[in-house]
């Protein structure tokens, strides 16, 4: 049975996850900036559901990229004393999935947005 106070508290910890990197991490603030913009500009442009599903993925994609970098680099900033390059690699390996998540949702969005740009 579904106990409704574990499920709020289970919430309320996502939220204070969410609300911590928000604060803590420069490059998820940008990328919410920027995922902001592009829903403007989908509304702007009217785009199909189509699109709007595949812009919510990217959007998606990124955001939890750059939450899942965050906590490995706190992971791995625990074990720094003993494993020092090892960590440097994890937290460079890190960045570069949340780098081709971002090159993925930016070619996605030319691709949804330059036919809507020349019509």
């Amino acid at each position: 049975m579904i106990k409704i106070s574990r499920l709020i508290k289970s919430f309320s910890y996502a939220w204070r996850g969410l609300f911590k990197t928000f604060r803590e991490e420069q490059n998820l603030r940008i990328q919410i900036v920027v995922a902001i913009a592009v829903i403007g500009v989908g509304l702007f442009f009217k785009i199909s559901r189509i699109e709007w599903c595949v812009v919510i993925l990217s959007i998606s994609l990124v955001v939890l990229m750059e939450i899942a970098n965050s906590a490995v680099e706190r992971i791995t900033d625990v074990l720094k004393p003993r494993l020092d390059h090892y960590v440097k690699e994890i937290k460079d390996i890190m960045a570069a999935a949340v780098m081709v998540a971002s090159i993925a949702a930016a070619i996605i969005g030319i691709v949804i947005f330059y036919p809507h740009l020349f019509k």
